[in-house]
């Protein structure tokens, strides 16, 4: 058995290993990352796609703006303007939807559907899905309310606030071939079967 004055040396040895192991391990990936990242150079994380919709900064909630024009409804079924960025790249074009999927129907409400957005484009101002300076090719498809463009919101009285999905599609293709008639859920197909990236934004309304 070794004797207990002898312990206390090892164990300084056996500590001091570690501590020049330690030293060892952090120089070498001190030199591999000087070596990684040019000098002078700072790295950031990448962006995400995200949208951002000015009319809707005022805790998410929807205005009359915004809100359908008939079925019981009084607003002036004007579409809010969006904003987006940092769009992933090989983007080719973009299409933005509305949905609501609180709808009592058992399938939501596709309340706006336009697709052929040119990749150039960054923003939709308000209005563009009632045919104001929509974007250039850009293209509609038919909504749950019958009619291409625009329908805002406009839930049942009593209803819990509803939650409207804007959601702005970047595509990897240039135009999606669809025919004129082609229903929301038949645009919906085509932009998740040809999407690079999607971002949201959420606002609420009832009433």
């Amino acid at each position: 058995m070794m004797s207990k004055s002898r312990l206390p040396w090892r164990a300084t040895v056996a500590t001091a290993a570690m501590i020049l192991g330690a030293a060892s391990i952090a120089g070498a990936q001190k030199t591999d990352a000087s070596k990684s990242v040019p000098k002078g150079k700072i790295t950031h994380a990448p962006s995400h796609f995200r949208v951002i919709a000015p009319d809707l900064e005022s805790k998410a909630r929807i205005t009359l703006a915004h809100v359908y024009n008939g079925m019981g409804c009084t607003g002036q079924n004007i579409s809010p303007a969006l904003q987006w960025l940092n769009a992933p790249v090989g983007t080719k074009s973009f299409a933005v939807t509305a949905y609501d999927p609180d709808a009592p129907t058992g399938s939501g409400w596709w309340h706006w559907v336009m697709y052929n957005i040119p990749a150039s484009t960054t923003e939709l101002a308000a209005g563009a899905g009632n045919g104001r300076n929509a974007p250039s090719g850009s293209a509609e498809g038919l909504t749950d309310f019958g009619t291409k463009g625009y329908g805002g919101p406009c839930p049942p009285k009593g209803d819990k606030p509803h939650h409207y999905h804007f959601t702005v599609f970047a595509l990897k293709v240039d135009k999606l071939d669809l025919p004129g008639n082609a229903t929301a859920a038949m645009v919906g197909f085509n932009l998740n079967a040809n999407k690079l990236a999607t971002a949201r934004v959420t606002g609420l309304y009832g009433r």
